[in-house]
């Protein structure tokens, strides 16, 4: 199968504290501005089944209602139940009523969590990806921001949850493969700093969005 790219469809990636959700708020302001319709959603997540899997996923040991850890490869196929559910359920709907679809993260996590991270075969999500998802964002804004920057930034937010409590090799691993993923395809991604003030990093998301903007248009 191969996978089709989705003019109006864009991601946001990066490791914890990298400011996803401002940025994103920036991308639907500039959006709703120029009079488009816009659906922002996230993953996990995004459709009420995809978010139980979401709350699975996350609940830190120790929790109410928590279990035992999940296997890597667990977490990876629930990951892509959750996806699969979110495409077919929020992401193509909007896309084919001619919305933007903004999501914060998407398929190239699951390359730079359970890939990076985890040590999976990226093979396997590669298939799983095909298989199971089918379609790719035309542009992924990459916040990238350093390990400890990010974490400090999370850790003063409150209890982590059970992949933000995971060890800084971990988040050095998955900063390492998301930054690879993009060098492999720069006419999709583009990377940005985060580490400046949201407001700055803000801006220049706006900036690769209009330009993906004159490009659909």
């Amino acid at each position: 199968m191969t996978l089709q790219t989705c003019p109006r469809f864009v991601t946001l990636e990066g490791g914890e504290g990298a400011g996803k959700s401002t940025v994103l708020a920036a991308l639907r302001d500039a959006l709703e501005a120029d009079g488009r319709e816009v659906v922002c959603t996230r993953e996990p997540g995004g459709t009420p089944l995809a978010e139980q899997i979401r709350r699975l996923l996350l609940r830190a040991p120790g929790h109410a209602g928590s279990h035992e850890p999940p296997a890597a490869e667990t977490e990876l196929l629930l990951m892509f139940a959750a996806r699969a559910q979110h495409v077919r359920q929020t992401i193509l709907p909007a896309l084919q009523r001619g919305a933007w679809a903004i999501s914060d993260r998407f398929t190239d996590a699951s390359y730079a969590y359970q890939g990076g991270g985890r040590g999976l075969d990226v093979e396997l999500i590669a298939e799983l990806e095909r298989r199971v998802v089918g379609i790719v964002p035309a542009l992924t804004l990459l916040l990238d921001v350093p390990v400890t920057i990010g974490l400090q930034r999370v850790r003063g937010r409150g209890a982590a949850d059970r992949i933000e409590a995971e060890r800084d090799e971990f988040f050095e691993r998955v900063r390492s493969a998301y930054l690879a993923r993009a060098a492999t395809e720069p006419g999709r991604f583009r990377v940005i700093d985060a580490t400046p003030p949201a407001g700055q990093v803000a801006a220049q998301a706006v900036a690769q969005l209009r330009i993906r903007m004159a490009e659909a248009a």
